[in-house]
């Protein structure tokens, strides 16, 4: 008796495999995970404030008391100036920027040991994470930027401040904002499933590099032997560019964006590379 044998073609949907380019993002796999990434989205922020009796005011409360401190001490007391602009105005413009950077930066770097027991137990791209943390953090600077607005119409309708045609760049500071944070906080989560003591010595970094950026004193007062050094700091260029936009003050030539725009193509590339290579094998050290 003969039998007919029917040949099915099995399909896969996933196909998991550790066969990888170093350079591979895998944005196709992150698309399907979309849903993924706003689910993940949506924790980050809902938590930042769940269990606070204040909410999300504390979105707006925290660069107010921030800006606060740094007018009593920098202003009253330092006596350092702001280039003539409102020192409350001066000091949100630059908190509000650096926060973003700094939470994303700290937040990424994290990945990896914060998520072990996620990344150990179920599949999905390991990019996921860092992306829904930068989208999330890029969430919360466009909350506090609201306060920022505030005190930005305000003064512009008395006519203290003169805004320029460099508005239209402020979202291009902003995604460099977010390039370099990813780049820089791929690479020190894959350094961290090792060493412990990377993420500690980062806050610290992350604090020195604030003061080493324009962000609470404008850039007029340095002196030209401390310039040399700090033409180095790629993020130098993106805070000049934000406040001369928004603030009109100061000066700002459009050349100085050259090098944190290189700066933010390479750490990421660099970023990917050493992510891509470590999360093969993270759970071994993690």
């Amino acid at each position: 008796m003969e039998s007919n044998v029917v040949k099915k073609q099995e399909h896969w949907d996933e196909v998991i495999t550790s066969k990888t380019g170093l350079f591979d993002l895998k944005l196709r796999e992150v698309w399907k995970y979309r849903d993924l990434v706003s689910l993940l989205v949506r924790r980050d922020f809902v938590t930042s404030f769940k269990q606070t009796i204040l909410g999300p005011l504390w979105f707006f409360i925290s660069p107010m008391l921030t800006s606060a401190i740094y007018i009593i001490i920098f202003t009253v007391i330092a006596r350092i100036p702001t280039d003539g602009i409102p020192p409350i105005l001066f000091y949100l413009s630059g908190i509000t920027l650096w926060n973003y950077f700094s939470s994303a930066l700290t937040l990424t770097s994290n990945v990896f040991t914060a998520n072990a027991n996620v990344f150990g137990k179920v599949y999905f791209p390991r990019l996921v994470m860092p992306l829904s943390i930068i989208i999330s953090r890029l969430m919360q600077f466009g909350v506090q930027m609201l306060l920022f607005f505030v005190f930005w119409l305000y003064y512009w309708m008395q006519g203290v401040i003169e805004p320029n045609i460099w508005l239209l760049a402020v979202p291009y500071y902003v995604l460099l904002c977010s390039i370099i944070a990813m780049g820089l906080g791929l690479i020190f989560s894959s350094l961290t499933t090792k060493y412990k003591d990377v993420s500690m010595l980062l806050g610290f970094c992350i604090q020195l590099w604030m003061y080493a950026t324009p962000v609470i004193y404008p850039s007029s007062i340095m002196p030209a032997s401390v310039k040399v050094y700090l033409q180095y700091n790629p993020m130098i260029g993106i805070f000049e560019g934000f406040k001369y936009a928004f603030l009109g003050k100061g000066s700002f030539d459009p050349t100085i964006l050259f090098y944190p725009t290189a700066f933010a193509i390479i750490i990421l590339a660099l970023g990917v590379l050493i992510f891509n290579k470590v999360e093969k094998s993270f759970m071994d050290t993690v």
